[in-house]
């Protein structure tokens, strides 16, 4: 299949190379890494050590292919879409963190777009290559307007090419990525999945970028309770959403996240030790502003996304 991974950092580079043993690989993101790419290929370090080589471009317009994979950073959504839109695109699939990408790639794409999660880990070394912090499995589901599966019966049916169907695009990605001895699934509750993830994010992300720590610490010491609460916050705001998240068990996966990269440093801490914007709008900010529609608490939250969105505008990242 022809696949474009559209957003080549740590994450969408480990998805490239990992694909790129059983498809044919785009790879859109910027320089030098991309001009690495072109010369001496992708090398892969960390779970596993080994190089791809898949087509690289800073210009992600006009392109053709089966499907993308978005892993921009939340703020870049709208302009990946912009970019996509001008090429043939079989759908769209959002590996991405927060909430609200999908619907910002639908707005501007006329194609499925599919909803994922991962929790494999990565981090760009230097240009050319990528470190792989962590195996582990990817979960999509069709994308229909509310974060839910789509409509329309079985979510895991495919053609005779094993590509899926145009009523259910989630099954022929999960099949390219398995095609790739990548583990994926796919999930009828896709939405439920989402809001997982994104109180997973809120209470490491935000916390390890503040604090300057590592994933395990965060649950370590004064910096605990916390990040629970902002996991227990985001579930309240998901159940007055209409998504069934359990405040326990959003802390307990949070938690268990926590443990499995504790070496790991979040993307949002990585972003702040580089200077650059993060992604604290789509993830602390989302669960902020929903919460405050809905009348629900969600104080920690907020002042988790008051205090980036204060460190961004001081150093004119806003």
């Amino acid at each position: 299949m022809r696949i474009v991974i559209f957003g080549a950092g740590s994450l969408g580079s480990l998805f490239g190379a990992l694909l790129d043993g059983a498809h044919d690989v785009t790879l859109v993101g910027r320089d030098p890494h991309i001009s690495a790419v072109r010369e001496h290929g992708l090398r892969v370090t960390g779970v596993d050590d080994f190089e791809a080589s898949p087509a690289a471009t800073t210009d992600g317009t006009e392109l053709d292919c089966d499907f993308a994979v978005v892993t921009v950073k939340a703020y870049d959504t709208a302009g990946a879409a912009r970019d996509l839109a001008t090429g043939d695109v079989g759908a769209a699939v959002s590996l991405q963190n927060g909430l609200g990408n999908e619907a910002t790639l639908a707005a501007g794409l006329d194609c499925p777009v599919v909803a994922g999660t991962t929790s494999h880990g990565a981090m760009l070394s230097e240009p050319g290559v990528v470190e792989w912090t962590g195996r582990g499995d990817v979960v999509v589901g069709a994308w229909r307007g509310d974060g839910a599966a789509g409509e329309g019966g079985d979510v895991s049916r495919e053609d005779e090419h094993g590509r899926g169907t145009a009523a259910d695009p989630a099954s022929g990605v999960a099949a390219a990525f398995r095609a790739a001895s990548i583990g994926a699934e796919v999930e009828s509750d896709i939405g439920r999945r989402l809001w997982r993830k994104l109180a997973v994010n809120a209470a490491i992300n935000p916390v390890s970028a503040l604090a300057r720590i590592r994933n395990g610490r965060v649950f370590e010491g004064p910096t605990a309770e916390y990040a629970a609460r902002a996991a227990r916050e985001a579930a309240d705001v998901a159940r007055a959403e209409g998504v069934d998240l359990d405040a326990g068990a959003a802390v307990e996966a949070a938690q268990t996240v926590a443990r499995r990269t504790a070496d790991n440093r979040s993307s949002m801490f990585q972003d702040v030790a580089a200077g650059r914007r993060t992604e604290i709008d789509a993830v602390s900010g989302v669960v902020a502003e929903r919460a405050d529609e809905h009348g629900v608490d969600a104080p920690v939250n907020g002042l988790l996304c008051a205090l980036l969105r204060g460190w961004e505008a001081g150093e004119g990242l806003r």
